[in-house]
């Protein structure tokens, strides 16, 4: 069984990658701390464990990868957390993400398509951290209608247009981060409901995710 153990040099190697994504321009010292608490070798194979901390994405299995710190941490920032806030989250992944949200205090409801990934994460010691996370196996395009309205939907995979049925999922007021666009490059957008058929969309950097799928996989 896997021994999870965060030692004085990965601290450190972590306040490095902290620095770094500072100075790539992320201000948010909330977003910052949650970085910085998070051990990321624990999301990660043992053979990953030694560049943990690069700032880079990692395979993860099933074609899925744990996205690049600045990535998380970009985002994080935009999608403007406070404490106690519902926050869906479309693509848990390896629940890297998720922890993130759940260190700055939101109340988590993660959709995970893949059976695989789910089935590690739920087994996952350290998510027991994070008691305000709920994982949930399902088609993100879907949502969960039966836990909206959310006041936050952050979409970790790459969408090639906005899910209509995600929008309605907003509160008035509530925002949603999204990459959107081909598979290679996408447009981080950010779309905050303003009524109940209006929607304000600020357009951000260029990323690349892995693509967004409907259904489930088993």
């Amino acid at each position: 069984m896997r021994r999870y153990e965060d030692s004085y040099r990965q601290k450190g190697l972590r306040r490095q990658l902290v620095d770094n994504i500072r100075q790539k321009g992320i201000t948010d010292e909330n977003v910052l701390a949650a970085i910085n608490n998070i051990p990321r070798h624990y999301f990660l194979d043992t053979a990953f464990e030694g560049i943990a901390y690069e700032d880079r994405a990692f395979p993860i299995g099933e074609d899925q990868t744990i996205s690049q710190p600045y990535t998380v941490a970009y985002q994080t920032q935009l999608l403007e957390v406070k404490p106690f806030e519902k926050v869906l989250e479309i693509g848990t992944g390896s629940a890297y993400q998720s922890c993130v949200l759940g260190e700055l205090k939101a109340n988590v409801f993660t959709i995970e398509r893949q059976k695989k990934l789910f089935d590690q994460v739920k087994q996952f010691p350290f998510k027991s951290r994070y008691p305000t996370i709920r994982f949930f196996y399902g088609d993100g395009y879907e949502g969960l209608p039966t836990f909206a309205p959310f006041d936050k939907i952050l979409v970790t995979a790459a969408a090639p247009e906005i899910p209509e049925k995600l929008l309605k999922q907003l509160k008035i007021g509530g925002k949603m981060v999204i990459p959107v666009g081909g598979q290679d490059v996408q447009r981080m957008l950010r779309i905050t409901r303003t009524g109940e058929d209006d929607y304000e969309k600020e357009t951000f950097d260029n990323f690349s995710f892995v693509p967004m799928l409907t259904g489930k996989k088993s």
